[in-house]
């Protein structure tokens, strides 16, 4: 995958895929902002994607190590998932994926250095993507 715009890919993902991907991003990649997650699995364990996504992505949101920061980068991302004019659970993914790539670099950064963070976070989550799309029996 050369065009790191993941919203190019998400729709060609099976459900259950994007909810691997979804679970990677505020698990795993949002350590890289200090985010660090623990679902209340007692709320999520045996519900399908379309209702587990949803409830995931509630209880990530709850978590803010800067309410500041957090409140600016939602509405970014958000502003630019609904640009991309996803539906289901695509949007979700791809609201997630760019929220938390942009909470990623720290402050007092130059504009230089929070650039080659983005484009870093961007390589990593279409890594992943793809990776996860794989075991999922879909090719990019």
């Amino acid at each position: 995958m050369s065009d790191l715009a993941l919203h190019n890919y998400l729709p060609r993902v099976p459900d259950a895929a994007l909810q691997e991907f979804i679970e990677w991003c505020v698990l795993e990649q949002a350590k890289a902002a200090e985010c660090n997650f623990t679902p209340d699995r007692t709320k999520l364990d045996n519900l399908p994607p379309a209702d587990y996504v949803p409830k995931l992505v509630d209880q990530f949101m709850k978590v803010k190590p800067d309410p500041i920061k957090a409140g600016l980068v939602s509405a970014i991302a958000g502003k630019e998932a609904d640009k991309h004019g996803l539906s289901g659970l695509a949007i979700v993914a791809d609201f997630v994926s760019l929220y938390v790539k942009y909470l990623i670099p720290k402050e007092g950064t130059t504009p230089e250095d929070a650039q080659t963070i983005l484009t870093k976070a961007s390589q990593h989550q279409c890594e992943k993507l793809t990776e996860i799309a794989k075991k999922h029996g879909v090719e990019f």
